[in-house]
C-alpha cells in the first residue's frame, strides 16, 4: 500500500508558516516548475535570531548554495542545511523579499500582495508576531545571475521542472515560512506569462539525505 501523502499547498501567491524540531526536514516543491519560493527561519525561542543571507555567505563562501551548504543566523548559528535539491541548484540569496514599497515603485497603484507580508500573515496563523521586517530572504528557484564583469545582476526567469524540489533540515528549533512568490511583474517565473503558481511541502521526520555538511569556511594558513 502507497504511504499516504502529507504533501500540503502552498497558494499561488500566498504564505505559510510551520515549526521545525532540531532533525526534522521540511521538502519544498515546485510542483509545476515555474515557482519561485521565499523562504525564512527564526530561532524558535528567540525571534530576533533569524536566518540571515549575509552570514551564510560568509560561512559558505557561496553565491547560491550547493548541497551540504548550511544557512546561518545573525548569531553565525546553523539553523537550515541544504540536504537534497533535485533542480537544476539555481537559487538565489541577494535579492530583497518583494513588499508593498517594492510594488509602488513598480507602478502598482493598489494593494498587491507580497512576500513580506505573507510571511508576516503566516507567522501570525500560528500566533507568532515578528518583531521587524526581514527582506534577506532565501529565493528558492529564483534565477539571478552574476554577469561576466563579477558587478552587474541579470534577473532571469526560473530553470527549475515540474517537480523539483529541495530538503532543507533544521539545525535548530526554528519557525519556518514560505512565500509563494507573488511577482507577476518581473519576470522571474519560469512561464511567458509570469504567473504566481502553487507550490507544495512535507514535513519530514527522517528517510531524507544526510550529505557531508561542510563547517564555516577559514582561510588557508
Amino acid at each position: 500500500m502507497d504511504k499516504p501523502t502529507t504533501m500540503r499547498r502552498i497558494a499561488a501567491r500566498y504564505g505559510i508558516a510551520f515549526r521545525l524540531t532540531a532533525g526534522q526536514a521540511v521538502k519544498l516543491v515546485n510542483t509545476h516548475g515555474t515557482q519561485v519560493v521565499d523562504c525564512w527561519a527564526w530561532n524558535a525561542y528567540d525571534l530576533g535570531e533569524h536566518m540571515s543571507m549575509e552570514a551564510s555567505r560568509v560561512w559558505t563562501q557561496h553565491l547560491n548554495p550547493r548541497l551540504g551548504d548550511t544557512f546561518v543566523t545573525n548569531q553565525r548559528r546553523p539553523i537550515l542545511t541544504l540536504v537534497e535539491d533535485t533542480s537544476p541548484g539555481v537559487h538565489d540569496t541577494f535579492m530583497a523579499a518583494c513588499d508593498r514599497r517594492r510594488y509602488e515603485l513598480l507602478g502598482v497603484k493598489e494593494y498587491h500582495r507580497n512576500c513580506r507580508d505573507n510571511a508576516a500573515a503566516a507567522m501570525q496563523e500560528l500566533g507568532v508576531t515578528l518583531p521587524g521586517v526581514t527582506l534577506a530572504s532565501f529565493n528558492i528557484f529564483m534565477n539571478i545571475a552574476v554577469q561576466s564583469n563579477g558587478i552587474d545582476l541579470h534577473t532571469q526567469p526560473t530553470v527549475s521542472r515540474p517537480g523539483d524540489y529541495v530538503v532543507l533540515r533544521a539545525d535548530m528549533d526554528c519557525f519556518v515560512a514560505f512565500s509563494a512568490c507573488p511577482q507577476d511583474i518581473v519576470p522571474i517565473q519560469g512561464q511567458a506569462d509570469n504567473t504566481p503558481r502553487d507550490a507544495h511541502y512535507e514535513i519530514l521526520e527522517d528517510g531524507f539525505a544526510s550529505p557531508p555538511v561542510r563547517g564555516p569556511w577559514l582561510p588557508a594558513r
